[in-house]
């Protein structure tokens, strides 16, 4: 009886939310009414709500703090990425944002085997897909915001003329020197200081280039307004300077200068995609994700199989709810590494079968209740599409040993197999924003790319992307994610929107590589399964699964290896041991999530960031 009370008690500690008392938490809960921004800086989330006081929506708000985030480095520049997901008020439409950046011309599998490579490299000109920040903020605002782009722009151009620079961002300048010192232009930006050393926390950190190419932006749209353009039309004027005009010549000049592959080709014929996004229901609540060029629809696959068990029967983080969780995420993983990619490239993948409740049921059958599978391989949705599966013959050898993938060379600022960087590292790259206002626009992104150590581009002052190394080169490890010119590799960033009775309850989002759509199931579940507030939820006590192929450099997997909270007690260790999982241990283990929930009976906002990182909100 003793073991028994010490087992249940070790849970409850784990499990802060479940005690019938208010409970505290690191950071407090943020309410608001009129509107909230939520992002992965505090200077950021400032930018966010000086435009809200402008009179902006969350639209303009969310541009305000992608383009913040992204002059700031935050894990991120801008000629990375931006995928967001947008409900609209007034048609009652979920949208998705697609604007990632595609492979160059030249960017095939031989290309790169020319090289000596296994994936396309995690550093330098070629580790970069074409930009798409600068298309995705201009476009959803063009679309749905209410405010110019000069007033958007305004807090980004300010900080790209100078800002207080943050010890985190210093921290990877250090570390990633080497890197840094390789290419032409990177240097004069990141260590500006005499002998060419990094700036110190608190210094202002200018970046004039990039200033000077943000206001170029402005006066496109400056002059089509002039020449009488409507608002939207101005602000793409903006959009065609950039990927069509001066910035564009000199960008492609300049990677090709450092011996990339982008053409001038490449950025006209790029666009931004608004598409309809993928869903589930858990519970009867509606989740909304990307569509499989990013491992989103994962998320949605981990809740279909999840739904078939009784989650709560088996206590907080049991060694049997982990084993549970662990085991769906790792089948919805194998299916996302098999089965994900650009959807503009045929095959289509076969997202009817995948997300089937039917097929989930399946998948189910598979989870063992005695010990972990390190076998778990890709399913076959296609019988549940009455399709036939066309890669069927890979399907079959997906378990067969491969040779093991040789280094590409440097590092990658993920890397998911490397236990000692793990703190620093699994969570960097990729930055969230989460907004909403009392209109009832909601948003939520995951902006990443041109992470420190970044090329950056000449004379624009843009740091690229190195978003190449997520695709694969052998048509085994994935035949729809294969490197093709024009093609957008499968990323993991992952914008979540969830609906309750067809409404807007909760948009949420984090960093982190593979771990994004791990911490997002679990941030999920804390709230529905365990009636935890949004910012308990954030700060719980998580736990991460290495078993998927890594989407970054060598594409590693780590069979039964978790990283649990280093509060875990001794007997759920010892549980874990024997079900074969084979632990780590971190002091924080839930990632840096943030979060607005929508409180309709009180018709108020909370906020919520996670006690991991800089993450802030602020609302009013």
């Amino acid at each position: 009886m003793n073991i028994l009370r010490s087992a249940a008690l070790a849970c409850l500690a784990l499990a802060l939310p479940l005690a019938a008392h208010a409970q505290r938490t690191h950071k407090p809960a943020l309410h608001a009414q009129d509107w909230i921004a939520v992002t992965g800086k505090p200077l950021a989330a400032t930018a966010g709500a000086k435009v809200f006081l402008k009179g902006g929506n969350a639209v303009d708000a969310a541009c305000a703090m992608i383009a913040a985030t992204s002059t700031m480095w935050d894990v991120l520049h801008w000629g990375g990425e931006t995928q967001a997901l947008v409900w609209n008020p007034h048609t009652k439409q979920v949208i998705g944002i697609n604007a990632l950046g595609v492979a160059p011309t030249g960017a095939t599998p031989e290309f790169f085997r020319s090289k000596g490579y296994d994936h396309p490299p995690p550093f330098g000109p070629l580790a970069a897909v074409t930009p798409g920040t600068p298309g995705g903020i201009l476009v959803m605002l063009a679309e749905f915001g209410k405010l110019s782009l000069a007033e958007v722009l305004e807090p980004a151009l300010r900080m790209a003329d100078g800002y207080p620079i943050e010890q985190d961002t210093v921290r990877q300048i250090v570390r990633f020197r080497g890197e840094i010192l390789k290419w032409k232009d990177t240097p004069r930006v990141m260590l500006p200081n005499p002998d060419q050393k990094p700036p110190a926390a608190g210094q202002i950190f200018r970046q004039p280039d990039l200033a000077a190419t943000l206001r170029k932006l402005v006066e496109a749209e400056k002059n089509a307004l002039a020449a009488g353009k409507t608002r939207k039309q101005a602000i793409m004027a903006a959009y065609d300077r950039f990927y069509r005009g001066d910035i564009a010549k000199e960008l492609v000049a300049a990677v090709r200068a450092e011996g990339g592959l982008f053409t001038e080709a490449d950025l006209a014929n790029w666009v931004v995609k608004l598409e309809e996004p993928m869903k589930t229901t858990y519970r009867g609540i509606e989740v909304y994700k990307l569509q499989p060029w990013t491992q989103g629809p994962a998320m949605l696959q981990a809740l279909d199989i999840l739904e078939n068990f009784d989650l709560k029967g088996m206590g907080y983080n049991s060694a049997k709810y982990i084993h549970t969780v662990y085991q769906a995420t790792s089948l919805a993983f194998a299916d996302r590494d098999f089965y994900y990619g650009d959807p503009a490239f045929p095959p289509s993948e076969p997202m009817k079968g995948l997300l089937s409740k039917a097929y989930a049921k399946e998948r189910a059958k598979l989870v063992r209740t005695d010990r972990n599978d390190p076998a778990i391989a890709p399913g076959d949705p296609y019988p549940f599409m009455d399709a036939t599966n066309p890669y069927a013959e890979l399907l079959r050898k997906w378990n067969e040993p491969r040779a093991k993938k040789k280094p590409t060379g440097g590092g990658t600022p993920i890397v998911m197999n490397d236990p000692a960087t793990y703190e620093g590292a699994f969570f960097a790259g990729t930055t969230s924003v989460n907004a909403a206002d009392k209109e009832g626009w909601v948003v939520s992104v995951t902006p990443s790319g041109g992470w420190i150590p970044a090329v950056i581009a000449g004379k624009t002052g843009i740091g690229l992307s190195q978003r190449m190394q997520s695709f694969v080169l052998d048509e085994a490890e994935n035949p729809f994610n294969v490197v093709a010119p024009g093609k957008r590799p499968r990323v993991t960033l992952t914008p979540t929107l969830a609906l309750r009775e067809g409404q807007p309850w909760l948009a949420f989002s984090v960093q982190g590589g593979d771990a994004q759509d791990q911490n997002l199931l679990q941030y999920f579940l804390n709230l529905v399964e365990w009636n935890m507030t949004p910012q308990e939820a954030a700060e719980a006590a998580g736990f991460l699964s290495w078993q998927m192929r890594a989407s970054f450099e060598n594409h590693d997997t780590q069979p039964g290896r978790i990283t649990l909270n280093d509060q875990s007690p001794p007997w759920l260790r010892k549980e874990l041991a024997a079900m074969g999982y084979k632990a780590d241990f971190s002091a924080r283990t839930m990632g840096p999530v943030t979060a607005v929930m929508i409180d309709r009976k009180h018709g108020t906002f909370w906020g919520a960031a996670s006690d991991h990182g800089e993450d802030t909100g602020i609302g009013w």
